[in-house]
Parts: C-alpha cells; structure tokens; sequence
C-alpha cells in the first residue's frame, strides 16, 4: 500500500509541472494560456513560441510520463505500481495541482508512460499518429486516434491486465480532455496544426 501511494503522489506532483507554461514564459515572456488556443501542450507551444519551445515542451512532457513508470520499476514495484504511478502523473498533467486543477490534454505525458509500459504499442501509437496528422494536420482527431489503437493492440498482444486498464483509462482520459476538439471536428471548425487562430 505505502508503494501504491508513493507512486500515486509521486507521479500526480511531477505531472503537475507545467511544462508549457513555464517554457513559454521564459523564452517567450508570454503566458500561454492567453494566446493561441489557450492550451500549456506541445502544438499550441509551436503555434505561439515557434519549433524549438514546442520540442523541448514535448521532450519534457514525455519524460513526464515516463520517468515515475521507470522509476517504480528500477525500485521493485509490480506491474500494477508501476502503471498506476503513469496514470497519475498523466492526472497531474491533465489537472495540475499548480493550475488550479487545470491542465493540458494529457498526450506527450500518456506517450512517455506508455512507452515506458509496453515499448512496442507506444511505437505504434506514434505511427498512427504520424500518418493522420500527415494527411488530415489534425492533431487532434491524430491524438484520439492513436490513443484509441492502445487498448485493441494490447488486447491483440495478449498483454497483461495492468496494462489493459492503463490502455482503457487513457482513451476516457483523453476523449474527456478533448470533448471540445470532437465537438469542432464534428463542426469543421478544428486548427489545424500550422492553423493560427484569428489576432495571432
């Protein structure tokens, strides 16, 4: 139990740090949450503060996501730890402790835990995301699309149950933080990823 909550708490502080936000503000001197689509993650940091901002927000944000998993490995911890320690840290992105309980959307940070759960799902969830975003530049519709294969190609690899569940929370997780995105795909009115909004 005391493992439970020590990569439970663990994994919610360090998936608070908001990385888009701090990174912008330096390099930048701008709060992102005012400018562009109001989101702290990678594309709305590529839209406002340009490549190199968005990469290094997108490295830490799945560093994020991975270190505790790996962590709780390297200390002993079974499986089922071990996916609970990611899960948290991607509720702590998603509603930060520093935000007010706000947050980004949760995919860089689910990346970093996944590949760091099971290897070869994370390498097919990018795959899936690459190629939609190629052809539709939605990063959104590419987001929820690769989240989604996570949980049928566990399922297909016979992978163990900790990780089924991992695969099934982060798709409710991830459909959730993007309701809006669904809403305005549905309506035609979705950015694209090089889209500015109007004023930017």
């Amino acid at each position: 139990m005391r493992e439970l909550l020590g990569g439970l708490l663990g994994g919610y502080v360090l998936g608070s740090l908001p990385t888009g936000l701090i990174v912008v503000r330096l390099l930048a001197g701008t709060d992102i949450r005012k400018a562009g689509s109001g989101n702290i993650g990678t594309v709305n940091v590529y839209r406002v503060a340009g490549l190199g901002p968005s990469v290094l927000v997108l490295a830490v944000d799945v560093l994020k996501g991975a270190v505790p998993v790996l962590l709780a490995r390297a200390w002993g911890y079974a499986e089922a730890v071990q996916v609970a320690a990611g899960l948290a840290t991607i509720v702590g992105h998603n509603w930060s402790l520093f935000l007010r309980f706000g947050g980004g959307k949760g995919i860089a940070t689910s990346f970093g835990a996944l590949l760091a759960i099971s290897p070869v799902v994370g390498i097919v969830a990018a795959i899936v995301w690459g190629v939609v975003v190629g052809i539709t530049r939605y990063a959104s519709l590419g987001s929820l699309l690769a989240v989604a294969t996570v949980p049928l190609a566990m399922g297909w690899r016979r992978e163990p149950t900790p990780h089924l569940v991992f695969g099934l929370v982060t798709l409710i997780f991830a459909v959730y933080r993007h309701r809006a995105n669904i809403a305005r795909l549905f309506a035609g009115t979705e950015l694209k990823i090089t889209d500015r909004p109007r004023g930017q």
